[in-house]
């Protein structure tokens, strides 16, 4: 760990000064308490720095979450070996795999199955508890309960060290998380217009605690985050009935863990309770499980948290991006994908370039970095990956 200045602390052995400078820019608004723990992933986001956690006392500045609120991972530990699995078809289980979970952006369920229609009638309830109808964000939103989206989002099956197979996927709240964001932060950059707050960047606009647009926000953002956490369960529902028809055999559960690493918890460190922000961060309190996934191609992890109080009881939540989307499709080639994905399953598409496991940060690296914050429980290595364009 490696002491900035006295409300700056990072983990992160490979990172640019952009990135540095934005985090420095973030931990000088007056709210922060008692500083901000850059991870070993940080690099460069909008407004706020990915890879970062963020302590604020009354006030939350939206865009310090993103506009994919509740992102996070699920994992699944099956009773199945790998000596089982690679018996079987893995083509079709992934074409499998890709047929029951809509894929990509825009793409949704065209009919709501009956997984859903629980996890529905929850969101549902939990919204006119909140007081606020989702379909004033997206109508569709129902429909998009159990789908993917794209980017960095992918569903896996793995191996782990004592060759168990896991089902392991990465996706958040879809586009209605995204509405909501996109509106609160919209709300509080017009505040900030309005009563003449200088910022130092337009994307740390924030909402001050005791007002109704900060509560509102509050509500909205714990009922998205809810949504990404049941939409993963959903999910992993639907990767489970067709890993079992592969298989020939129902999935039994070894272990599940669900956690979020883009969302806003009220926490007490250092002696005051303050509203901390995670843009990229898993909560690693000491004990609790987590997931940190790797590029693709490459390892992710499954750990415990070691309670590191100066990290705010965090670690990182994935390897971390190098290249830019743009970058790394003007600096890859589709045969260095090819080879980089060799002896994995996958849809062999030049729209994955950027994804190659070379825009990121070596996710060994990060974990070595994140040394203090997490111990290694199990480490995956992936047989079939599906993503979306």
């Amino acid at each position: 760990m490696e002491k900035l200045s006295n409300r700056l602390m990072s983990w992160a052995s490979i990172i640019d000064e952009k990135t540095v400078e934005q985090a420095r820019t973030s931990s000088r608004m007056p709210f922060i308490h008692p500083h901000l723990a850059l991870m070993p992933d940080a690099h460069l986001g909008k407004g706020a720095t990915v890879g970062s956690v963020i302590p604020t006392l009354g006030a939350i500045m939206p865009a310090a979450v993103g506009v994919d609120i509740g992102c996070g991972m699920i994992a699944v530990r099956t009773q199945f070996t790998k000596a089982q699995l690679v018996s079987r078809d893995l083509t079709t289980l992934r074409q499998q795999i890709e047929r029951a979970v809509p894929l990509s952006a825009g793409h949704d369920n065209r009919t709501i199955v009956l997984t859903a229609e629980p996890r529905i009638a929850e969101l549902e309830e939990l919204a006119a508890k909140n007081d606020f109808d989702p379909a004033s964000y997206a109508g569709h939103w129902r429909n998009q309960l159990g789908s993917l989206g794209s980017g960095n989002h992918f569903i896996e099956i793995s191996v782990d060290e004592a060759d168990a197979v896991w089902m392991f996927l990465h996706s958040g709240s879809r586009g209605v998380g995204n509405k909501i964001a996109t509106h609160h932060i919209g709300v509080a950059q017009r505040l900030a217009t309005q009563w003449w707050i200088d910022l130092p960047d337009r994307d740390l606009a924030y909402l001050a605690e005791g007002t109704d647009e900060f509560w509102a926000y509050i509500r909205q953002l714990r009922w998205a985050q809810h949504f990404a956490l049941l939409n993963r369960e959903e999910m992993m529902d639907r990767v489970a009935r067709q890993l079992s028809e592969t298989m020939g055999e129902d999935v039994i559960e070894q272990e599940r863990i669900n956690c979020h690493h883009n969302f806003t918890e009220r926490e007490k460190h250092f002696g005051k309770e303050v509203w901390v922000s995670r843009k990229g961060a898993i909560q690693a309190d000491k004990g609790r499980p987590g997931l940190i996934p790797g590029s693709m191609g490459t390892a992710s992890y499954v750990v415990s948290g070691l309670g590191n109080p100066l990290s705010l009881n965090s670690s990182p939540h994935g390897a971390g991006r190098e290249y830019s989307r743009s970058a790394a499709r003007r600096t890859f080639t589709h045969e260095q994908l090819r080879e980089a994905m060799t002896g994995i399953e996958f849809r062999d598409t030049d729209a994955f370039i950027d994804e190659i496991p070379q825009a990121y940060k070596p996710i060994d690296r990060v974990m070595a970095d994140a040394g203090d914050l997490v111990e290694i429980r199990h480490t995956l290595r992936q047989l079939v990956n599906v993503k979306g364009d």
